[in-house]
């Protein structure tokens, strides 16, 4: 059977499963928190495939094998341990529960809350341009390791990923993305290894590569043409800059990667999944490492300094020495990694651009639900501007290396709002600016052949240093925020004049919702909002922070004065004292009749989805309720939830009369 027959039947099998993932998940979509978020339901099995199906992209595929054959095995394998332990692993154990109690659903919201809306908006419309690279990126890549083998039409190639990736995520949303998330990771998990076996069979160990690569050097260290991997040199490529670019930019400041963490269902699941997450990559890391030196050992002569072949081609290269039905599963292993990250980062632009642009400035008091079809046509849009930076010069490795630089600003000051309680506003706004408009700048300069940074540095080290020293300057030449002045809480005066929303904050914290997400989720606002009520609550000594900077910055509990403020009726006053409230006692006693009379009972009182998720992560934090699911969560009572049942089964009948009534 021939190549195009059976990668014809791997194509359908797969477009199939895409088919089937957007129109299986659409119904799992009743407004934009869904869409961008999925409600907050992600389970961690599924966010670890999620994260390591971000890495496992077009973009590795294609610079992992062409990294090995220009710098070694090396070079490749230190690109790849750099993006998952020095990116991934980290931003899980510093950065994901800080976000996750948050509550903010983009980056950009999360720079209001911090800082002012001027660095929101300045730092939104840059987000958008690097995620938008990236995106290209990933198609491109595509594209290349595809006409490798095949000698396609780049352009008709392009053509055909673009369509697949824009039509799937318009459909499903992060969902349907989530989902073959998942399904790539499966595909690569078989793809890759069987690749390799195959290849090894076929030519041999380590001692082919040493007879057939095309240097007296060894190629651990050495690339074709005797390239090697700088490790502190500020150069691109090097150790250096790809632990600026591929590690500080691409995963701290990026927004798709801020979703992962807003998604799921806990803390503890953020954290976990990003860890593990880095840990699984190493398997296709090290596989596409040995498959470039294999590709240069291999077809000695097809690559500089004796060819002409790009060594960025080197995975669609070596399908050609391999049986047919391995190299179609291979390349749609390839083709399915592409999508999957194509379609993160349009979820990751398309969310910025309709919570940060469109909600704030076009429809500020829109709903969940009515932000629904604004996101999928802007969805839509952002996918057809990938088109243009597609065709960047360099192609794909200085596209990406283009695409991060942009995110480089907004990273500097994620890390430093997050753990420097000095950073001010003007210094964060100031700091953005100047980091944006160097590298602007370098770039025009770069791209209109008037002077090349490239031979002293790239430009997004030049872009991190600016943002760095004029964030920190301007912070300490500048008033920061109250809690950031020594002894600012020590002789002020308590305040009780509070508001009908700050008494309701209070209320939740008095239940046991007690971080930023909780009650940004259930006053259904956005986060900037939620976060000026607390400021106020903080000012007026009626709450406490757990910390003033990481996590517990956004983890609250109550001063004595403002229990006094609290006002429940007799129900609710009983139930407090296990930190429930009516409406906890109502979803236990659905949950206790299955699953299914759960879900009618949301359908039934038009409950949004992550109002429902924040009160059903409560129970299960108290132990009522027991989750599970791969996919969607579901949930049972526990052996605790049921004794609580029994213990006011005097209030369930009141339940129960509301039903009937």
């Amino acid at each position: 059977m021939s190549f195009n027959s059976v990668f014809l039947i791997y194509a359908i099998i797969f477009i199939s499963i895409l088919v089937y993932a957007g129109w299986m998940t659409r119904k799992w979509i009743s407004g934009s928190n869904d869409f961008f978020i999925a409600g907050r339901e992600v389970g961690l099995i599924t966010n670890i495939f999620g994260v390591a199906a971000i890495g496992f992209a077009g973009t590795m595929i294609t610079l992992i094998p062409g990294l090995a054959i220009t710098t070694g095995l090396w070079g490749a394998i230190g690109f790849g341990l750099v993006y998952g332990f020095g990116g991934l692993a980290l931003y899980g154990i510093i950065f994901a529960p800080y976000i996750r109690r948050s509550g903010a659903h983009t980056l950009s919201e999360w720079l209001e809350m911090r800082f002012d809306s001027k660095t929101r908006t300045l730092i939104t419309i840059t987000s958008i341009l690097g995620l938008l690279g990236i995106m290209a990126n990933n198609v491109i890549s595509m594209a290349i390791v595809a006409t490798g083998f095949t000698g396609w039409s780049l352009i008709g190639t392009l053509s055909i990923i673009f369509f697949m990736f824009l039509l799937f995520t318009y459909i499903g949303g992060f969902w349907a993305v989530t989902l073959t998330d998942f399904v790539q990771m499966c595909i690569g998990l078989i793809a890759l290894p069987v690749l390799l076996i195959t290849i090894i069979s076929k030519y041999g160990g380590l001692n082919f590569i040493n007879s057939n690569w095309p240097t007296d050097l060894s190629y651990w260290t050495n690339g074709h043409a005797n390239g090697q991997m700088a490790v502190f040199s500020f150069q691109y490529p090097s150790i250096l800059t790809f632990m600026v670019l591929f590690a500080c930019f691409l995963v701290w400041g990026n927004n798709y990667y801020w979703l992962r963490v807003s998604s799921t269902r806990s803390e503890s699941t953020a954290k976990k999944s990003f860890v593990y997450g880095a840990i699984l990559l190493l398997v296709p890391t090290l596989i596409l490492s040995y498959t470039g030196v294999y590709a240069g050992a291999i077809f000695p002569d097809f690559f500089a300094p004796t060819g002409e072949g790009d060594p960025m081609s080197a995975f669609g290269v070596v399908l050609r020495a391999l049986p047919v039905a391995v190299a179609a599963l291979a390349l749609i292993g390839a083709l399915a990694a592409s999508i999957s990250t194509s379609t993160t980062a349009l979820i990751g632009a398309s969310s910025t651009a309709v919570r940060d642009l469109y909600q704030r400035y076009v429809k500020p008091n829109a709903t969940s639900k009515e932000l629904t079809v604004p996101s999928k046509v802007i969805t839509l849009f952002l996918g057809l501007l990938v088109w243009l930076l597609c065709f960047y010069p360099g192609g794909p490795l200085y596209l990406f290396a283009f695409s991060t630089a942009w995110l480089g600003p907004p990273s500097v000051l994620v890390f430093l709002g997050i753990w420097w309680k000095r950073t001010t506003v003007k210094g964060a706004f100031y700091g953005g600016l100047f980091g944006i408009g160097v590298t602007l700048l370098f770039t025009v300069l770069d791209l209109t052949n008037i002077f090349k940074i490239a031979q002293y540095t790239h430009i997004g080290v030049v872009g991190l240093v600016v943002t760095v020293l004029a964030t920190v300057i301007v912070s300490l030449a500048t008033t920061p925020n109250y809690y950031a002045v020594n002894n600012w809480n020590k002789a002020g005066k308590i305040d009780t004049n509070v508001s009908k929303q700050e008494k309701e904050i209070l209320t939740f914290i008095h239940l046991g919702y007690k971080t930023m997400a909780e009650i940004t989720d259930l006053l259904g606002v956005d986060s900037s909002v939620s976060n000026k009520l607390i400021e106020s609550l903080d000012k007026k000594q009626l709450i406490r922070r757990e910390k003033y900077s990481g996590p517990g910055f956004y983890t609250f509990q109550l001063s004595e004065p403002s229990l006094k403020l609290i006002t429940l009726n007799q129900q609710d006053s009983l139930l407090a004292k296990d930190q429930l409230s009516v409406e906890d006692l109502n979803f236990l006693y659905y949950a206790n009749n299955g699953q299914e009379a759960l879900n009618s009972f949301l359908v039934e009182k038009d409950y949004d989805s992550i109002k429902a998720s924040v009160i059903l992560s409560k129970l299960i934090r108290q132990s009522y309720l027991k989750e599970s699911g791969l996919l969607r969560r579901t949930v049972t009572i526990s052996d605790m939830g049921k004794g609580l049942l029994d213990k006011y089964s005097h209030l369930i009948s009141t339940i129960g009369e509301q039903k009937a009534k």
